[in-house]
């Protein structure tokens, strides 16, 4: 949420509708990962979980340094939010280095079939959740867009912008390292 919000108000309703192709695309490929049992592989392996995990923070804290510097597509300033391909791969990366999103489809979803339910009710649910997902992030980016023009027009707004963002992508990234499998 809070990269689709900072990409929409440093390029437009684009720009975050692209960022939300990104996030969204990544959630299919764990649903796709979690049918295809890899889910469960990640689930034992607590070397691969921590690997992921620790790319993921990694790669969150690069974010929240981004924001900081403005620099790139994550900076929340008048742009043209970079390339479609550029937004939708970081949209990607930032989603698929979140080892849990595997693990919900794993142990939250099939709570929800019932006991001799296949994989085609599982991609199913995980359509309909995916949907949802692509839904909610496309209303934040609709809503960041309705708001863009007064955040960039105010110079001490945009700051503190700058900073939420960069603190949540920071306690995202903490939050992420102290998770356990």
């Amino acid at each position: 949420m809070v990269y689709t919000l900072s990409v929409t108000l440093g390029g437009g309703f684009r720009a975050g509708v692209w960022a939300t192709i990104g996030c969204t695309l990544a959630t299919v490929l764990h649903m796709v990962v979690a049918m295809a049992g890899l889910a469960a592989v990640l689930h034992t392996s607590a070397v691969l979980f921590q690997t992921i995990k620790y790319a993921g923070v990694a790669y969150l804290l690069w974010m929240a340094w981004a924001v900081l510097q403005s620099t790139g597509s994550l900076a929340v300033q008048a742009a043209d939010g970079g390339s479609p391909a550029r937004l939708v791969t970081r949209g990607v990366l930032l989603n698929i280095l979140n080892p849990k999103l595997p693990l919900f489809f794993v142990a939250f979803l099939p709570q929800f079939l019932p006991a001799n339910a296949g994989l085609a009710e599982l991609a199913t649910l995980g359509a309909g959740f995916t949907a949802l997902t692509f839904l909610t992030f496309l209303m934040y980016a609709a809503i960041a867009a309705s708001g863009r023009k007064a955040v960039l027009s105010s110079p001490r707004i945009l700051t503190w912008m700058k900073r939420a963002f960069a603190a949540s992508f920071a306690a995202l990234g903490a939050r992420l390292a102290l998770e356990r499998a």
